[in-house]
């Protein structure tokens, strides 16, 4: 009687590889869906067969990554389709900021649901950084045991800095508006929270989460105004962070050389940052957008005029941004976001003028859609995209609960 052959270790690691691949499309195809798929549709859209699928769709919600929702009648003859969706309150991702007028921590789950938040408001300008970070963590460490406690597996964390952070190695270089530079902030918090953070600039992590609020595969400038200004290019669904991650430093285009003896007086964050509209609507530093926008209400010409003046400068930033990187939309987000129906018009009008495809392709200029603290809710996606890249490996090293 022959002998079966041996198996071949290299096919069989192949297979591995293979299966652990396939369960990142399907895992990631539920998760990015816009509606909840069936096993068929899953199949049908990833090009994988359908046996295939369904074991690895029985695999995941073994693992308690995916869920089965209630079973929808089809318009074809046969057993009701059994939609598939992202499993909730299992895994989080925990987005951490620190900017200069706040800090806070926000937790989602693979569905999208925020499982917890909390934020503190105050003025963090020339604050000490081991003093910061120590209040960041001390506003993060119940959340992590909430969530522990509850039986949730924290996929890891991330923290937006306003700021140039090395993508490489992690240190934050400088964040001008903070007063930091030189901060091993991935080794503080690792010290304090026994959970070493990734670290990004705000701008990015919040365009993250605006490419993830519109779905698809978006090519778009973001803008991120607060006190500074920062910003992100998106290609195709993907942040494009530069060689060391230092990318989007919009706020520092020069849009008036001429404004003052240093060419940082003429920068975009010199005329359009939230400091810089407050001081020429005549109210205070310490004030919040909120009193701005009561002024521009009650058709203030002071608020009027800064505000304008400040879309114009934003305008003419984007505009080089345009001209340089080839983007059909700008989106912004942040206080631009907050005053969008004051600032539109001039920024539109801008780009018209400026841009030099604009007449064979108009810039859409639009608000954007990721909501309040979008940074926070991007460093979260970033920490759960470790489970949506490799969710075989993952698991592997993540037990269930």
């Amino acid at each position: 009687m022959p002998q079966p052959e041996p198996r071949d270790p290299s096919r069989v690691a192949r297979q591995a590889q293979m299966r652990d691949q396939n369960l990142g499309v399907a895992l990631r195809g539920i998760v990015d869906a816009a509606q909840p798929p069936s096993r068929a549709q899953l199949a049908a859209s990833e090009g994988l067969a359908r046996a295939t699928v369904s074991g690895l769709v029985d695999h995941l919600i073994e693992a308690r990554l995916v869920r089965e929702l209630e079973p929808t009648q089809t318009q074809r003859a046969g057993r009701p389709a059994v939609p598939l969706a992202p499993a909730r309150g299992t895994v989080a991702g925990i987005g951490m900021e620190v900017n200069v007028d706040y800090l806070g921590v926000r937790a989602l789950d693979l569905a999208g649901d925020v499982l917890a938040e909390h934020v503190e408001l105050d003025d963090l300008r020339g604050a000490e950084p081991a003093v910061v970070l120590d209040r960041l963590a001390a506003l993060v460490a119940p959340v992590l045991d909430g969530l522990r406690g509850g039986g949730v597996r924290v996929a890891g964390t991330a923290l937006a800095l306003p700021g140039l952070v090395d993508r490489v190695t992690g240190p934050l270089r400088v964040a001008p508006n903070l007063g930091w530079r030189d901060v091993d902030v991935v080794g503080a918090l690792s010290a304090l929270t026994g959970f070493p953070p990734r670290v990004a600039n705000e701008a990015n992590l919040a365009a993250r989460a605006e490419a993830h609020a519109r779905r698809g595969s978006p090519s778009f400038a973001y803008v991120s105004g607060e006190v500074g200004i920062g910003g992100a290019i998106v290609l195709d669904g993907e942040i494009f962070p530069g060689r060391h991650g230092w990318s989007g430093e919009i706020g520092h285009i020069v849009v008036d050389a001429f404004r003052g003896p240093r060419a940082s007086d003429g920068s975009l964050e010199a005329l359009a940052g939230q400091d810089a509209m407050l001081r020429a609507a005549g109210l205070p530093p310490t004030a919040r957008l909120d009193a701005l926008l009561d002024a521009l209400s009650a058709d203030d010409p002071r608020a009027t005029a800064a505000v304008a003046q400040a879309a114009r400068a934003l305008g003419v930033a984007l505009a080089s941004v345009a001209n340089v990187v080839d983007v059909g939309e700008v989106v912004l987000g942040g206080t631009f976001g907050q005053l969008f129906e004051h600032v539109h018009d001039e920024v539109a009008a801008r780009l018209d003028e400026l841009v030099i495809f604009a007449p064979w392709s108009p810039l859409e200029v639009s608000p954007a859609r990721a909501g309040q603290y979008p940074a926070m809710t991007g460093g979260a996606l970033a920490a759960l995209n470790t489970v949506l890249t490799d969710p075989a490996e993952w698991l592997r090293t993540h037990e269930t609960p």
